[in-house]
């Protein structure tokens, strides 16, 4: 939770997600969509912000027999990006498993159009190649990166039961992941994006329905068991 100002206006701290860490430094990835953010766009190196964090709970990155798929809608690349770099210095770590498989890693990335494609150069210095889809179709395949997903399951000769699913990005991309998921009977976890006040699970403003009563995003999230989430009532 980051104030953006040592002023009272605004007055709430913004949730931005972990998008890399260096060391003991770490980095937050953000775009410009009002008074909060545009104010911390004008910072400056030496500029000091209030923040409270890490917070929540985060990537449960269990076991799985075959590949590891992350998928990311627009700035849901974020968190997304921290768990693809840490997923991947833990294979060059990790030995195959004794079937033969390793714990390959693969980013499916959707955007609306080109311009909101980001950090590709970055997942290129991981060692990640994303399958990258516009909704307009202006880079990489067209359409819904979830469509694009199923269309890869298609393809695949292996059983796709295997696979572990994380992803993080807009509503309407979670829910059609899930769907997806319930589908091929799929293991998977979400980060949700929700609007927060206090990030401390006091104020009661990021509750979502889930299959074990309502939960605070800030404090029993924001990451949740993709089968969890009653998205119908949301």
């Amino acid at each position: 939770m980051v104030s953006v100002d040592n002023t009272l206006d605004p007055l709430l701290k913004r949730p931005l997600s972990i998008h890399r860490w260096f060391g003991g430094d770490f980095q937050l990835l953000y775009r410009v969509a009002g008074k909060g953010t545009k104010i911390l766009s004008r910072k400056k190196r030496d500029d000091v912000l209030d923040i409270i964090g890490p917070l929540g709970k985060g990537f449960r990155t269990g076991k799985s027999k075959g590949a590891i798929i992350l998928i990311a809608g627009g700035l849901g690349i974020a968190p997304i990006f921290a768990l693809a770099d840490s997923l991947v210095k833990k294979k060059k770590t990790n030995p195959p498993t004794p079937e033969g498989r390793g714990r390959n890693v693969l980013l499916f990335y959707g955007a609306r159009t080109k311009g909101e494609v980001l950090c590709t150069d970055e997942l290129a210095s991981i060692g990640i190649d994303p399958v990258v889809s516009t909704d307009d179709g202006s880079l990489g395949k067209k359409g819904t990166i979830v469509n694009v997903l199923e269309k890869h399951f298609a393809y695949k000769s292996s059983n796709v039961t295997d696979l572990l699913l994380y992803a993080c990005g807009p509503e309407p991309m979670l829910h059609a992941l899930s769907r997806l998921a319930k589908k091929h009977s799929l293991r998977g976890y979400v980060a949700l994006e929700e609007k927060m006040a206090c990030g401390l699970g006091t104020c009661l403003g990021c509750v979502v329905k889930t299959i074990k009563g309502y939960k605070r995003v800030c404090k029993e999230g924001p990451v949740f068991p993709i089968e969890d989430i009653v998205w119908e009532n949301k």
